[in-house]
């Protein structure tokens, strides 16, 4: 389960300052500056940075956060909204560039495209098997109702939706606290700072 998430986390890197491309090439280009990024000799830590840097420019990082939130989002208030958002954001990266920085040069190939509608395209791709892995499918949801800025909203894994999977267990940790916001923002925050 660890290495489909670090492969996932790959997935949220690429370039900035596109223009109008195409939701398969923003996810190959974003793929494959990824893959130079994990495939130099760079320290983790400058890995890490880098990383950071391309899901900034790629990934809709406030929108997965919070879609993340569920239907507890209704009856925050701004202000735990701007410390959920700002928790949210420091956790994201911090989870994808330091399980990210221990991998080392995947080979995702993008298969086809499929546009669902004006705001989304799905992107699918294989991560190519190698002797220690089979191959596995990733299918990219990409927001593309800005065409000069595509961004990856979710990754889909085998079927397994990562964006459903950590809204699943966001509402677990909010609903063990008695809906407290509060406690979840913490348990964020205390992983960034791990």
């Amino acid at each position: 389960m660890k290495k489909i998430i670090i492969i996932l986390l790959l997935l949220n890197f690429n370039f900035t300052n596109s223009f109008s491309m195409e939701a398969d090439v923003f996810v190959q280009s974003t793929v494959n500056r990824a893959a130079e990024t994990l495939g130099g000799s760079l320290t983790k830590e400058e890995r890490m940075d880098k990383l950071k840097k391309i899901a900034l420019d790629t990934v809709d990082i406030r929108g997965i956060g919070l879609y993340s939130l569920g239907s507890h989002r209704k009856s925050v208030s701004d202000e735990q909204k701007k410390e959920y958002e700002k928790a949210f954001t420091e956790y994201f990266l911090q989870s994808f560039s330091s399980r990210l920085a221990e991998y080392s040069n995947p080979i995702i190939n993008v298969n086809s495209k499929k546009k669902i509608n004006e705001n989304y395209t799905i992107v699918y791709s294989t991560l190519v098997a190698t002797n220690n892995r089979p191959s596995v499918k990733i299918d990219w949801r990409v927001y593309t109702k800005n065409k000069d800025q595509p961004l990856i909203r979710d990754l889909i894994i085998e079927g397994l939706s990562l964006a459903r999977t950590q809204k699943e267990e966001f509402n677990s940790i909010i609903l063990s606290a008695d809906g407290d916001i509060n406690t979840l923002i913490l348990k964020l925050r205390e992983f960034s700072n791990s």
